[in-house]
């Protein structure tokens, strides 16, 4: 019996970790590769700040999106040298510019120069302090919706909206952070378990953050996009992006709209037949959530270039 079909997905911040990448690089020719390329497009040494921090700056926005593409797209490297090929590709926020990479639609050294720009872009959109994100666990994404559009009507000339609709009972809030606060005690009171605010620096994927999108418009209508390799099932849409023209719109509206994450895995697993996962990143916060989404789908994490030998055997 053949196995069923993969698909790689791709993290976003968050997943970030001090030495990152350093035992594929020292594993793999091909993964050293990426990582130098990487200093050589960015005029920097990434490399060394992914392997060896120091940690307060790689969690810094404009430093962390490059260094978890250039992970991301190291592993994929050497999943590619291994035979491993996805049957659709999916990115968590900075993760949809890994799979675009990982399926041929955009070269690395463009993606490298976009997202140094888009973290340095987000991070100017919202002066520090005045924006804020909150986890909301324990009811559902459209309860969560209605807190935010009730805060909203509430505060008005504040922005308080769905940031990532990460799972069933898991969803991200974002905006002004008063309205952020007022949004968590209401979730509070109608049955959220957890509401928590998100130590992050910026209110990513809302609204307020329209001056980076119209900042990074251009840059992406100026770069080349080839049809991916692969189906992308995009954050703005949760449907798969099939040309670089559908991939190139949805990085423009991914950047103040929701990540429609729960959906796009349901997608998956309910249109596309996919039956496994391999994230394709540090760490396996991906695989966590679609343990939540799907427990009868399989979900594997990469902590070390040995672990794809266990992929490989499952084949």
């Amino acid at each position: 019996m053949s196995s069923p079909p993969i698909a790689f997905i791709f993290p976003g911040q968050g997943s970030q970790e001090v030495g990152m990448g350093r035992a594929w690089a020292e594993a793999h020719p091909a993964a050293r590769a990426v990582f130098d390329q990487a200093d050589e497009v960015l005029g920097f040494a990434l490399s060394r700040l992914c392997w060896e921090g120091p940690e307060e700056e790689l969690v810094l926005t404009a430093n962390t999106q490059p260094a978890l593409l250039a992970t991301s797209v190291a592993i994929a490297q050497v999943l590619a040298g291994a035979g491993l090929a996805p049957a659709a590709v999916a990115g968590h926020s900075l993760g949809e510019y890994s799979a675009l990479v990982a399926t041929g639609a955009l070269t690395f050294a463009d993606a490298l120069r976009l997202v140094r720009r888009r973290g340095e872009l987000m991070q100017q959109a919202v002066p520090v302090g005045v924006g804020a994100m909150a986890a909301i666990m324990g009811i559902d994404g459209d309860a969560v919706t209605a807190v935010a559009a009730e805060i909203s009507r509430q505060r008005r000339g504040e922005v308080c909206a769905v940031a990532n609709l990460n799972g069933p009972l898991q969803t991200v809030i974002a905006g002004h952070r008063a309205a952020v606060e007022a949004a968590i005690e209401l979730a509070r009171s109608r049955g959220a378990k957890i509401a928590k605010l998100l130590p992050v620096s910026a209110p990513f994927h809302s609204p307020l953050m329209r001056p980076a999108r119209e900042g990074l418009e251009p840059l992406l209508r100026a770069t080349s996009f080839d049809d991916p390799s692969a189906p992308v099932v995009t954050n703005a849409d949760a449907r798969p992006a099939t040309t670089g023209e559908e991939a190139r719109d949805a990085l423009i509206r991914q950047i103040d709209g929701p990540v429609r994450w729960y959906e796009s895995m349901r997608y998956l697993r309910q249109q596309a037949g996919i039956g496994r996962f391999v994230e394709v990143g540090p760490k396996n916060v991906l695989c966590g959530l679609g343990r939540r989404i799907d427990r009868d789908a399989s979900w594997h994490h990469l902590p070390g270039p040995e672990a794809i030998d266990k992929l490989l055997q499952e084949r």
